[in-house]
């Protein structure tokens, strides 16, 4: 059976994100992370505070909650990020990005943006526009 166009592109989507997610990976291991791990520190450099709960951070990354908790624990054991007791609900545990994790975050933000242009050193950024609002869309 012949896929049709649209299967094509998302398994090409799906193909190039691992492709990518690869190399990140390995660009990242640099500053001890995984390109999950940045991500993780990157949602947590935005909130507020600084602070998620574990549910959140994996809506953002994708994952299972149960998925989250396996990523998060050893950034807990090498001190990126702590847990926090949510003081509204005790059953919602949080995450607080420390001082390390955002010194490694600008330390890795650094080379994934290197790694970043180096992978798309042709696209314009009319391009990359077009792509992301393609892919917001999914």
């Amino acid at each position: 059976m012949n896929l049709s166009e649209s299967m094509s592109l998302l398994a090409a989507l799906q193909l190039a994100a691992v492709k990518a997610s690869k190399r990140l990976d390995r660009c990242l291991s640099l500053h001890g992370i995984s390109f999950n791990e940045f991500l993780a520190l990157h949602f947590l450099s935005e909130a507020h505070l600084n602070t998620l709960n574990r549910t959140e951070i994996a809506e953002y990354l994708g994952i299972t909650a149960s998925g989250a908790t396996r990523l998060l624990n050893p950034m807990d054991k090498n001190r990126l990020v702590e847990k926090q007791s949510n003081p509204r609900d005790a059953r919602v545990s949080l995450v607080k990005l420390t001082e390390t994790g955002k010194q490694v975050y600008k330390d890795a933000f650094t080379s994934f943006q290197h790694s970043a242009e180096s992978m798309l050193p042709e696209a314009r950024q009319y391009q990359i526009e077009t792509v992301l609002s393609f892919l917001n869309k999914l």
